[in-house]
Formats: C-alpha cells, structure tokens, sequence
C-alpha cells in the first residue's frame, strides 16, 4: 500500500554549548592530497544534543505522533529495514497510520558525540558481537561459537553478521544528557506515544512521569530498568497507559529474569494507583522464539500488529 506523506524532516533537539581550552593543536592532513595543518583542539562545542527524523501522514488514523527510542549500543536503525532486508517498524506503523519520529539518542549515530575525558568524563564500551549474541538470548549460553541458534528463534542468524554492523559506541555516563533531550523532543513534539525498547525503556517512563500530560501512553520493548516505585509518585502517570511487551527464553536468563522482575514491580504499581498497565507475554500467547528485537525477528509484523490492537483497543488510533 502506498504512503501519502505530508512531510519528511529531522532536526537536532536538546543539549547546549561548552568550551574548551588549554588542549594543544593537533597536526593533522584532513584531505588526501592536502598538506599537512594544524587544527586547534579549542574553541565552543555543541554538546548533548540528539537526532529526530519525522515522516508525517497526510491523513493520520492515530491520534498522536509515535516517538521511537532506540537501545544501549544502538541507533535509530533498530527501527528501520532489517538486517534482512524485510521493512522495520518505522514502515509497518506508518502503514498502520502513525506519524512516526525515530531517533537518535545523544552520542549516538546522527546526533555525534563529544571529547572524552573533556566533555564526556568516561571512555566508551564498545559492545562485541559475542556480548550481542548472549545478551539478545539469540542463541542458547555459549552458543557464539557455532552460531546455533534457539531451535523456535526467530531471529534471522544469517544475518547476524549483517545486524552487527548497527552497533555503534556508547558511554555510562550520559543519561542526564539523554534524559533531558528525550524530555525537550516530547515537549517538542507535543501529545505523543512513546515507544522504547531496551536501554531507552527507563528513559520513556522517566518522560512519562516528567511530562503526563504530553506522554498519551508509553510502549516499552523489553526495557532494561524501571523506576522504583517506592522513590517516585507513581499516581502521576496513572493516566497514561502502559504496555511491556517481552519477547522468549527469559525464563532461562537470570540476568534478564532480574530485570522484568523489577519493571513488573513498577508495572504493579501503577495498577495499584489505578493506571493501565498491561503485559504482551509472546510466548504465554503462543507467539514462540522471540528475541530482545521482536522488531527485527522474521515474525515482526505479527508482534507490531499485537501492539497495533492494544492502542486501538485505548482508543488511540481512529
């Protein structure tokens, strides 16, 4: 089906100048070809700031703009075409009519990143494809090796190689910077749904609680942490409603098991204080081998349109 698209943009949000100096110049050759020049290490920097591309409909049937965040180690290709090649959700949901939003977070991809010790006070993890092989559950503990994948995955493992190719630096020690520009798009934006997945999860329910009035609902993808219920007012985002999706063999990963456990308890929560917070178990619904990137495994579409459902039922799309 084809698209009828009012308007395709980006823009930088958020963030804000520094200045360095004392930093010698650095003799460098810019060019091939060109001589040899010295570049000083000084001067006034942007820094902080993230990336937003926007694709708006002509005729939108959701009601708000969905806002897509990325994970840890990533960029705003999670949301994109594939690693095989297949449309990601960025294309799926805007043929379910969303205006859709898809970032990068600050110092990732298109929104850059700055000096480190000088601006950034730590060096960055560089994530190896044997961490991203175990981390993702794409494949059984020490499975890396021979590349054998769960036998129900539905990841694409040929591809692998190919999904690699997306990771990109990340610093620990930027999630005020991030916090603040994810805080400045939504308040850009206006009235939105926020979809996160992973890292980005605590980022989505801390905007949620900072802007409840702006966040219309909030979509989490497997997140990576969650408020403490006992160290936030949870009742402030009892009207926007919740939705945790999570994916397959988490009940063989201790480490992931530790992390649901604690959103759960947030989830909990926010029933208690009369939200809506609800839960897509895939495998409970039959929907087997799922990976942490249910938007890039072989059966995507049937989890979005799972997601799709759930917002219509909330009224949230016309």
């Amino acid at each position: 089906m084809a698209l009828s698209m009012k308007e395709i943009g980006s823009f930088h949000i958020g963030g804000g100048p520094v200045t360095l100096s004392g930093l010698p110049p650095r003799q460098l050759v810019l060019t091939q070809g060109m001589g040899v020049r010295a570049f000083p290490q000084d001067g006034d920097f942007e820094t902080g700031q993230m990336y937003a591309q926007y694709i708006r409909l002509q005729a939108p049937r959701a009601k708000y703009p969905l806002l897509m965040w990325h994970g840890g180690g990533m960029t705003g290709t999670t949301w994109e075409t594939k690693p095989d090649g297949g449309a990601g959700w960025q294309s799926w949901f805007l043929h379910a009519g969303h205006d859709v939003f898809v970032s990068d977070a600050v110092e990732r991809g298109r929104a850059g990143w700055s000096r480190f010790p000088e601006v950034y006070p730590d060096e960055p993890h560089f994530r190896s494809k044997q961490e991203a092989w175990s981390l993702f559950r794409l494949g059984p503990p020490g499975s890396y090796a021979t590349r054998t994948g769960h036998p129900d995955g539905q990841f694409p493992l040929d591809r692998f190689d190919q999904f690699a190719k997306q990771i990109v630096p990340r610093w620990s020690c930027n999630d005020a910077r991030t916090q603040a520009a994810y805080d400045a798009l939504v308040r850009t934006v206006g009235p939105s749904v926020v979809m996160t997945h992973s890292q980005s999860g605590a980022f989505g329910f801390a905007a949620a609680l900072h802007a409840p009035d702006l966040v219309r609902a909030v979509v989490t993808i497997e997140p990576s942490g969650a408020p403490d219920p006992d160290a936030v007012d949870v009742s402030v985002v009892r009207s926007v409603p919740h939705l945790l999706v999570l994916g397959d063999h988490i009940s063989e990963d201790p480490f992931w098991q530790a992390i649901v456990m604690r959103v759960r308890r947030y989830f909990d929560a926010l029933r208690a204080a009369g939200g809506t917070a609800d839960l897509l178990d895939l495998p409970t619904l039959g929907v087997r081998g799922s990976s942490h990137f249910p938007m890039m495994d072989r059966n995507s579409d049937q989890v979005a349109g799972l997601v799709q459902e759930w917002m219509q039922r909330l009224g949230l799309v016309r």
